[in-house]
């Protein structure tokens, strides 16, 4: 079960090496788009990008988890060829009925989320964008299946360079702004997928399955609606603030969002990994026991990292931006602990994938989706970008506790929740800590760094991890001696 536990961790390191890299960019944007865009055009940008998520998950219909599922059907490289060869054409159909229609109704699409058609131009550069996105995940999904983590992060890294590179030039050499922002962010896909599609050249001929489309769609199909529950809950706040509370709010919050993604960039690597190390597993009863310990152990780092970005926001905020910004600190931490409990629906989900019986995961993400737009039209106008911070972690716990009840009854796996539930409560207990006593800088350091030790005192570890944590420390005191 180590071993197998060791093996996620290597993929997901390896991919969370890409992923450092570009939240460490991403976060030196930053005082860039701070200091050239007003928050409203960032919250003009972020408004688009959460409608560029929910048109993609529209236009998938589910083929990509759909293919992570069928891949690994067969060892067959034949099959394994259709499976990639529909997928990839599939995919680059809905894209590019999604661009058209984008380019047609930009201007509709404009006045519906801003009031005006002023920004056409942003939503039709948006659509490109959408459609560069989609075949490039489609095309860096081939490295997934082949564990080939290494190919996927270089890819990643291109990508990231050169993006960066055009942003920066777009907005601060041609002054071009939002547009300029959004442009940036679509290059860079675009040149890595036309290498990719030139490397996977002899693996993308036109050979198009309908049968197993078909059966790819049955296995897809219902996964929709649950993906747009999973939006619902991720991104309706943007347009619950547009439309409450204005878009100068949105920015603000955005930058709230940014900081609490750092959490997010641990899921990112370990949602690449997990899938297809997870249906990997042949033994049912070694799944069990590794989903239930892969669990425990994501959520005692989400915890530690929520706990961290919780405790540090205001420096991190005032660090990053400028003074107009500095309200956004205040949705960090409840958005890392949301993200915390996301991080256990991602295991849980995956094991009821595991059992083909995914049907009704809509229901959960759904109620999810319920209680977070209830709670943003009930909290956004008293509380503003507080307000829908706690309606995202509301509706994040609703969902991690849905589909934990749902997998546990369809394939339960050895979860631990006691250990779940002392990681999380310690980690909120500090926070309110450091924020309730406004602890000052070097406390609340401190209190960050005693988590494993607080966890300690409460009888967190296990007798073997107590003693692989003492071997490991007596390795290190021993290395410093010499």
């Amino acid at each position: 079960m180590f071993d197998q536990i060791k093996r996620l961790a290597k993929h997901s390191a390896i991919y969370g090496a890409g992923g450092v890299v570009s939240r460490i960019l991403a976060v030196l944007l930053l005082p860039l788009y701070t200091r050239y865009l007003n928050p409203a055009d960032y919250g003009a940008i972020e408004t688009l990008l959460a409608l560029s998520v929910v048109l993609v998950i529209v236009l998938r219909l589910g083929i990509q988890n759909a293919f992570f599922r069928f891949y690994f059907d067969s060892p067959d490289p034949a099959y394994r060829l259709r499976v990639v060869r529909t997928s990839f054409w599939f995919t680059m159909g809905m894209a590019t009925l999604g661009l058209l229609a984008g380019l047609l109704l930009a201007g509709p699409i404009s006045t519906g989320l801003f009031g005006n058609s002023s920004h056409a131009d942003l939503v039709r550069a948006s659509f490109v964008g959408l459609w560069a996105q989609m075949n490039y995940e489609q095309l860096t999904a081939l490295f997934r299946v082949e564990e080939r983590s290494v190919a996927f992060v270089i890819a990643s890294l291109v990508n990231l360079l050169v993006t960066v590179a055009v942003t920066i030039v777009l907005v601060v050499v041609f002054d071009q702004g939002a547009l300029g922002v959004i442009v940036g962010n679509f290059v860079g896909t675009l040149v890595v997928w036309g290498a990719l599609l030139a490397y996977r050249t002899e693996q993308l001929g036109l050979e198009f399955d309908r049968p197993l489309l078909r059966a790819m769609n049955r296995f897809g199909l219902p996964l929709v609606p649950s993906a747009l529950g999973l939006w619902i809950t991720n991104f309706s706040d943007r347009f619950f603030l547009v439309k409450l509370s204005g878009v100068h709010d949105t920015g603000l919050y955005s930058i709230g969002v940014r900081v609490a993604a750092a959490l997010a960039l641990l899921l990112t690597a370990f949602r690449t990994a997990f899938p297809a190390f997870a249906y990997s597993i042949q033994d049912d009863g070694v799944a069990r026991r590794t989903y239930g310990f892969v669990l425990t152990y994501l959520t005692f780092i989400c915890a530690w990292l929520a706990l961290a970005l919780g405790a540090l926001s205001p420096w991190i905020v005032r660090l990053l931006t400028t003074h107009q910004y500095q309200p956004g600190e205040r949705v960090v931490a409840p958005l890392a602990f949301g993200l915390t409990f996301f991080a256990g629906y991602i295991v849980m989900v995956v094991s009821v994938g595991r059992a083909r019986r995914t049907q009704f995961n809509w229901v959960v993400t759904g109620a999810a989706a319920a209680v977070n737009i209830g709670l943003n039209l009930l909290l956004i106008p008293p509380f503003g970008i507080m307000g829908a911070a706690i309606a995202t972690l509301a509706a994040y716990a609703t969902m991690f506790a849905g589909m934990a009840w749902r997998a546990q009854l369809i394939f339960p796996i050895d979860a631990q929740w006691r250990r779940l539930a002392t990681a999380v409560g310690a980690a909120a207990a500090l926070t309110a800590v450091v924020r309730g006593l406004d602890v000052p800088l070097p406390g609340a350091i401190l209190l960050v760094a005693a988590y494993p030790l607080v966890l300690l005192g409460l009888g967190f570890y296990l007798p073997v991890e107590r003693a692989r944590l003492l071997a490991a420390g007596r390795r290190l005191y021993l290395t410093g001696r010499t």
